[in-house]
């Protein structure tokens, strides 16, 4: 009996200790973070590329190894909270959708009303001669609506002037309006395709050359869908350019949204992008939001390396939406990576950027005309609400105003 008692003890022992250990052990696996061709191994498109962090919903980041799970081994980061001698990073909550929209179209009236109020001025001239024309035709085409737009623009106006006769400047503002409203099309469906699925996220890609702020949009876009009540993760796949993924990390922890990325430099990003989408799918959250490195539109292998993203991330989930990012103010040069970008990758919608300080609002009008595709939102400024959802009579009226 004496000899039984110790070994009744020592396993009374170890089912406390496994018993403690078990809800650790789950924990830490529902966090864990898959490197990267740990899974479908033998896929050519996803191979290692370094280890991976992910955000989970709790704010904790995880970190694993290549070479296997080793759960006593995780490198565990968390992010900051009110540690003491830490910078806390404070969950901020974004304007309502309809608030924000008031105040970007009154900003757009102040910066971007040169070409209406140009127009205006032009057509409410008491004699409309062919030199007037003539300075109608530039004003739209410094303002970048492009050619054929312009042409048909001015064509519909010479038009009504004729059967008008009389031009009081608000018989002129009403023909204006309505000819501009045509152009920008209304009827063109801008909504953002971020329902989720039945087992699925709606996946998300941005993409875009050096410098149009596609981060700082994705950034933005979260706040936006943050505000709507969207589950959202986000996934840092430039690895390329050096602090991209922190400086996205950081948009998502002021809005409480957890990121994925690569803790190397250089990872290969179509395997971010494909943790990313896998971790949405294993989270249930509504959106993933994948941020792509910055493509020189005429690099054929880093064009080819982004339509490589995008079917790697389609191994597990459908592309829901595309956006590519442009910024306002490059004109000519704006439509050409258009163009490009939307033979790599099926583009489904413009993010216009830096609308803000520019006459050049026709550039919504060249690049709808070019691609067939619409712009969905733009922004106006450097501020964290400064991006909405694109209104072809708000923005008419804008200018106008």
């Amino acid at each position: 009996m004496n000899d039984i008692l110790p070994i009744v003890l020592s396993i009374l022992a170890a089912l406390v200790v496994i018993g403690g250990l078990i809800p650790v052990l789950l924990k830490t696996r529902r966090n864990i973070t898959r490197y990267p061709g740990t899974r479908d191994a033998n896929d050519p498109e996803v191979r290692s590329g370094g280890s991976t962090a992910v955000a989970d919903k709790d704010g904790t980041i995880e970190r694993q190894a290549p070479g296997g799970i080793d759960l006593e081994g995780l490198d565990t980061t968390t992010v900051p909270d009110n540690a003491a001698g830490l910078e806390t990073i404070p969950v901020e909550t974004p304007l309502p959708v309809a608030g924000r929209l008031t105040r970007l179209r009154e900003r757009l009236a102040r910066s971007n009303n040169i070409m209406g109020k140009g127009l205006l001025a032009l057509l409410s001239s008491d004699r409309i001669d062919e030199s007037v024309w003539d300075e109608v035709e530039e004003t739209l085409l410094l303002a970048d609506l492009g050619t054929e737009p312009t042409m048909q623009l001015v064509d519909a106006l010479r038009e009504r002037v004729k059967v008008l006769g009389t031009r009081t400047p608000e018989h002129v503002k009403t023909m204006l309006r309505e000819e501009l409203i045509k152009l920008v099309d209304p009827s063109m469906d801008r909504s953002l395709n971020v329902q989720r699925h039945a087992d699925k996220p709606a996946v998300m890609m941005v993409v875009g050359v050096n410098g149009v702020g596609k981060t700082t949009t994705v950034g933005k876009l979260a706040r936006v869908l943050v505000a709507e009540d969207k589950d959202v993760l986000l996934g840092a796949a430039d690895t390329f350019r050096a602090a991209a993924a922190e400086q996205l990390a950081t948009w998502g922890q002021r809005v409480g949204v957890p990121t994925v990325k690569s803790d190397i430099d250089g990872a290969d990003p179509a395997s971010v992008a494909y943790e990313a989408v896998k971790a949405g799918i294993e989270q249930e959250v509504d959106v993933v939001m994948i941020d792509t490195a910055g493509r020189l539109q005429n690099k054929v292998g880093l064009m080819d390396e982004l339509g490589k993203v995008k079917r790697v991330v389609e191994k597990l989930a459908e592309v829901d939406e595309v956006l590519l990012v442009l910024d306002a103010t490059t004109g000519q040069n704006g439509l050409n990576q258009a163009r490009v970008f939307s033979e790599v990758v099926n583009i489904t919608g413009i993010v216009l950027t830096k609308l803000d300080g520019t006459a050049k609002g026709g550039i919504v009008v060249a690049i709808q005309k070019t691609l067939g595709v619409p712009v969905k939102l733009i922004g106006l400024g450097e501020g964290a609400d400064d991006l909405a959802p694109f209104d072809a009579e708000g923005f008419v009226d804008a200018l106008l105003n």
